[in-house]
C-alpha cells in the first residue's frame, strides 16, 4: 500500500515528519509525495493558531471525502483528540507529538483489511524527546536543511499552547547534532538552519548552562559546511558569550531571529514575557555583530492592548527599524492564559493594527533594501528556472520566510553553490542583480 505524508505548519512539524518518513522507509514501505498515488495519507498538523487548525481540518476531510485511509499526527490530535475523531469518524488513526516512533505500528494495523477499529496513540501528557535513532528522509533536499536541536518548551507565554502539546524543554546531546550535520553536509547540504521552540536556551537542561555559542563554534569546524543560521531565539537568552560567538565564527550568518512580540512593558507582562529594554539589546548586537539582519515578530490586539500602547509598539518599530519584521493578530486560544482575560480586542481593531504596522514595515523595508544596491555580496543558489532566471538568497534572508536575489545568467551554477553577487536593483522583499565574473 503507498503511504502519502502531507505537513502543515512550521519548520520543526517538518523534521518530524522527515522522521515519520525515515521510519517507515526502513521498514520497506511505499512512500510518495503525491496524495493522489497513495491508498493511505498521513497529515502532519499544526495547531499553533486557529487559522493553522483550520488549514489541517480542511485537507483532512478533502483526503476523506476521496476515500482515503487517512491517519492524523502531531499537533492537533494531541489537543483535540476526542473531539477531532467525534467530528470527523472517518480517521482512521491518530498518533501525538510525542508518539512519532509508533506511527510504523500504527500504519501496519491501518493498512491491516482484516482491522477496522479505530487506533489512537496520543500521550495523555507528551514529552517530546528526538528520536535519536532514526534517519531523516528529507523531504526538501537542495541547499539547506533544518536540523532540530531541542523541542518542548519551559516557558508559558500567555496566548500559546505549545508546552501543552510539547512538554518540557529537551535538548539533543551536542554529539549527535554535530554527527547529524556532518552526515547532511556529505549529502551535499550547505546551509544548516538550527531550530527549536527557543534555541538559545540550548543545553540548559542536559548541561546546566547555555551550550548554543559551543555548539555554533563546533559545527563552524565542519569542512565544507558554507552557513549556520539561528531561528527562535529567545530575548532574554541572548548572552554576551551568544553574541560575541555570532560574531566571531564566520560560517554564522550574521542575521538573527528574535520574536519580540510587543515593546510596551505592561502588555509584555501580561503575555508572560521578559520585560525589559529591547531597544538597549538590538543596539548592543548591531554593535558587537556588524551588518547583522534582525528579523522579528509582533501580536497585535493582545487583551487590554490600549491605543496608546499600539502606538509605542509602532513607534518602536519605526525608530529600530528592523531588517525583516512579521506581524499576527492575536489569536485567542483555549487553554492558555490570556483566553479568558477580559478586554479582548474586537477583530476589526486588530486588522486596522495589523495592516498599520506592516504598511510601516514595508516602507523601511524598501529603505533598507535600497541600501544593497551598488554592493556586492554573497548569495546561496536556490534553484534556476528553464528561461536563464537564477533564484538565490543571501546570508540577511531565513529560506521560506524572507527575500530572495534573482540574477538574469546562463551562468552553470548548482544549488547550495555560494555565489558573489552585484545588486542592481531592489523592492520591499527582494533583490536584483548579477554576477561577479
Amino acid at each position: 500500500m503507498k503511504i502519502a505524508l502531507i505537513n502543515h505548519g512550521c519548520a520543526k512539524n517538518l523534521v518530524d515528519s522527515e522522521l515519520m518518513l525515515g521510519l517507515l522507509a526502513s521498514k520497506g514501505h511505499d512512500i510518495t509525495l503525491d496524495e493522489n498515488e497513495a491508498q493511505m495519507v498521513i497529515v502532519n498538523t499544526c495547531s499553533f493558531i486557529h487559522d493553522a487548525e483550520k488549514e489541517s481540518v480542511q485537507t483532512i476531510l478533502k483526503l476523506v471525502e476521496k476515500g482515503k485511509k487517512v491517519i492524523v499526527t502531531g499537533c492537533l490530535p494531541q489537543k483535540y483528540n476526542e473531539e477531532l475523531k467525534a467530528a470527523i469518524p472517518e480517521i482512521c488513526a491518530m498518533v501525538g507529538t510525542s508518539n512519532l516512533k509508533e506511527i510504523v505500528g500504527v500504519v501496519d494495523k491501518v493498512a491491516d483489511e482484516a482491522n477496522e477499529e479505530y487506533i489512537s496513540c496520543v500521550s495523555e501528557k507528551p514529552e517530546y524527546v528526538y528520536p535519536e535513532d532514526i534517519e531523516r528522509q528529507q523531504i526538501t533536499m537542495g541547499a539547506s536543511s533544518y536540523v532540530k536541536i531541542a523541542d518542548g518548551c519551559n516557558y508559558h507565554c500567555g496566548y500559546c499552547i505549545i508546552p501543552n502539546l510539547r512538554g518540557n524543554y529537551h535538548s539533543r546531546p551536542l554529539e549527535n547534532i554535530i554527527e547529524e550535520v556532518k552526515l547532511l553536509v556529505e549529502k551535499g547540504v550547505t546551509e544548516i538552519v538550527l531550530i527549536a521552540q527557543d534555541t538559545t536556551s540550548y543545553g540548559i537542561d542536559l548541561y546546566k548552562k547555555q551550550m548554543l555559542p559551543k555548539l555554533l563554534r563546533e559545527l563552524n569546524k565542519i569542512e565544507n559546511l558554507s552557513w549556520i543560521r539561528i531561528m527562535y531565539a529567545y530575548p532574554s537568552q541572548m548572552t554576551e558569550e551568544l553574541i560575541n560567538t555570532i560574531a566571531s565564527c564566520d560560517k554564522v550568518v550574521k542575521y538573527i531571529d528574535l520574536p519580540l512580540q510587543h515593546s510596551d512593558k505592561t502588555i509584555l507582562e501580561n503575555m508572560r514575557r521578559p520585560a525589559f529594554d529591547y531597544e538597549k539589546l538590538i543596539n548592543k548586537i548591531r554593535e558587537k555583530v556588524p551588518n547583522i539582519a534582525i528579523r522579528t515578530a509582533f501580536i497585535v490586539g493582545y487583551p487590554g492592548e490600549t491605543d496608546e500602547q499600539f502606538e509605542n509598539l509602532y513607534e518602536f518599530v519605526k525608530k529600530m527599524r528592523f531588517d525583516k519584521m512579521g506581524v499576527f493578530e492575536y489569536s485567542r486560544e483555549k487553554n492558555t492564559a490570556s483566553y479568558s482575560m477580559e478586554d479582548q480586542v474586537p477583530a476589526k481593531i486588530k486588522h486596522e493594527r495589523y495592516k498599520k504596522l506592516m504598511s510601516l514595515q514595508q516602507e523601511i523595508s524598501y529603505e533598507n533594501n535600497q541600501a544593497y544596491v551598488g554592493k556586492t555580496i554573497p548569495c546561496i543558489v536556490e534553484s534556476y528556472t528553464d528561461d536563464g532566471v537564477v533564484i538565490l538568497r543571501s546570508e540577511h534572508d531565513a529560506p521560506e520566510i524572507d527575500g530572495l536575489v534573482y540574477v538574469k545568467s546562463n551562468k552553470n551554477v548548482v544549488p547550495g553553490d555560494i555565489e558573489m553577487v552585484k545588486i542592481s536593483k531592489a523592492d520591499e522583499y527582494d533583490l536584483f542583480g548579477k554576477f561577479v565574473v
